[in-house]
Order: structure tokens, then C-alpha cells, then sequence
């Protein structure tokens, strides 16, 4: 079973790891304890929607970009086939954000 706490934490570590970051600058940043901020890490916390929006903001990550990262994941959990491919318009309409962020999921698949 997938627990959505433990999959937004995972999200939220990789964002902030591949920034070089420390849990100390993002807690900082977003104005919550570094414990608070770890426990959500490690999925050991549920971040209310505030919460969630002040930690994107301190990693300068769109809120639904982090979403959609566990959206797929969940949906991977689920055996569905995530397309990774970007429509011209879409990539250049997110011009500034990582790459690593940009991938469109207009269309789900069933693996198998």
C-alpha cells in the first residue's frame, strides 16, 4: 500500500538534495522546525496544504510540480506506464524550471 505522507516526503528530500541543501536551510526558509521538517521527510508527519506550500516556496519549487512527482510514483505503485515526454508548448512554457520537474502526464497507460 502507498502512504501519500511517505511519498511526498521522498519527493520533498529529492528536491532538496539535488538543490545541495540542508534540512537546516529549508526549515529556515520556510519558517518550520528542522524536526518538523525532518518527521515530513521521512514521512513520519502528514504536511497540511500551508505546510507543504512554505517548504515549495523555500525550495523555489512549484507546489504542483512536487504533486506530480507523487502522482507518479503512486501511479507507478499502481502499474500504470507514465509517458515521459514534454509537448513543444508545454517546454516552453515552463522555461526556468529543472528539467528534472518537467514532464507532462496527459496520458496514463497500463504496464502489461
Amino acid at each position: 500500500m502507498v502512504v501519500l505522507r511517505r511519498e511526498i516526503g521522498d519527493v520533498l528530500r529529492d528536491a532538496r538534495q539535488r538543490q545541495g541543501r540542508t534540512l537546516r536551510e529549508v526549515s529556515s526558509a520556510a519558517r518550520v522546525s528542522l524536526g518538523y521538517l525532518s518527521e515530513v521527510e521521512r514521512g513520519q508527519k502528514e504536511a497540511s496544504s500551508e505546510l507543504l506550500h512554505s517548504i515549495c516556496e523555500a525550495l523555489d519549487v512549484p507546489m504542483s510540480l512536487i504533486l506530480r512527482e507523487v502522482s507518479d510514483r503512486v501511479a507507478v505503485s499502481e502499474g500504470l506506464l507514465i509517458p515521459d515526454t514534454v509537448p513543444a508548448d508545454l517546454a516552453v512554457s515552463i522555461d526556468g524550471v529543472d528539467a528534472g520537474w518537467a514532464r507532462t502526464r496527459s496520458e496514463f497507460a497500463p504496464i502489461g
